[in-house]
């Protein structure tokens, strides 16, 4: 019986040892910062408690993502996981600051500490915040979407990838154009293609006064119809558009439907044109100007 008590005791101050131990373990201040009134402490079992609602949260982001994107197209998948991504950390913050505060820490200390720094990178990560919004609004409202030709000042692209801080394009001559998405809401957007695949394209040239509108006419509309690279329907039309100061303006007007190439075909008509011309001694002018020189001494 005795030596049964003595185990037990033994047990029992083993037992409150060991908790003790762990007690004063999870009670060790990390750091503690500011007044006692104010003050920030950080100890190993806030750590670990905040690193346990970290994971919890992960795990149920994850399986909320899966839920969400399992029946979804994947354009629409590929829209929701960028605005998720975007907003998982809004929901990370939330979720610390919720934990904070319900074992006691003192969250008022910590906004009054960090103020005058939440300012300042505020204020250096203002292009980057316009950025990600503009990307939200560009995947919400569908101003572009992945395989849109767009022109963005001066440049055209085809959109290969859509992100929530930039859009990745690609050149006729496949250089990489990397555009911030603050761009679509500063700049004019020209899509060249959200109304379709089929786009009009022109080509505008001058011949010289006297020559036979008729046959710039006719001589223009074959060689639309001969460029295998050009719908006949709608059919091409020719345009009489002004009488300009040295030729006959007039434009070739036609339809693509890889307007990101236009550039080629617009070519092969320019040499085409220059050939029936000369052929038909039809004259594409140049300007030309008349200077009358006085001379105020001549008697």
């Amino acid at each position: 019986m005795i030596q049964e008590k003595i185990t037990e005791q033994v047990k029992e101050v083993i037992h409150e040892d060991v908790w003790g131990n762990i007690k004063k373990f999870l009670d060790y201040e990390i750091f503690h910062f500011g007044p006692d009134n104010h003050s920030i402490i950080l100890t190993v079992g806030l750590l670990l408690f905040v690193v346990f609602i970290l994971i919890v949260t992960t795990l149920s982001l994850r399986f909320i993502r899966r839920i969400v994107t399992r029946k979804l197209r994947n354009e629409d998948k590929l829209k929701f996981e960028s605005v998720f991504s975007f907003s998982k950390y809004f929901i990370y913050v939330i979720v610390i600051l919720i934990a904070l505060d319900s074992i006691g820490f003192n969250i008022t200390a910590i906004f009054a500490a960090s103020a005058a720094l939440l300012v300042g990178v505020g204020l250096a990560l203002q292009t980057l915040i316009q950025d990600v919004i503009s990307g939200i609004f560009i995947l919400i409202d569908q101003t572009v979407s992945v395989g849109d030709i767009v022109e963005l000042d001066g440049k055209v692209g085809r959109v290969e990838e859509i992100k929530l801080r930039t859009t990745r394009a690609v050149t006729i001559d496949n250089k990489v154009l990397i555009i911030p998405n603050h761009k679509y809401l500063t700049s004019t957007l020209y899509n060249w293609t959200q109304n379709g695949k089929i786009t009009r394209e022109s080509v505008e040239i001058g011949v010289a006064y006297g020559s036979d509108v008729n046959l710039v006419k006719e001589l223009l509309l074959k060689i639309a119809t001969k460029n295998d690279k050009i719908l006949q329907h709608p059919e091409p039309l020719v345009l009489f558009t002004s009488f300009g100061d040295s030729a006959l303006n007039f434009k070739l007007v036609f339809t693509m439907n890889d307007s990101f190439q236009a550039g080629i075909p617009k070519s092969e008509i320019r040499f085409e044109i220059d050939r029936l011309f000369r052929e038909n001694n039809i004259n594409i002018p140049f300007p030309q100007r008349e200077v009358t020189i006085l001379n105020p001494n001549k008697e």
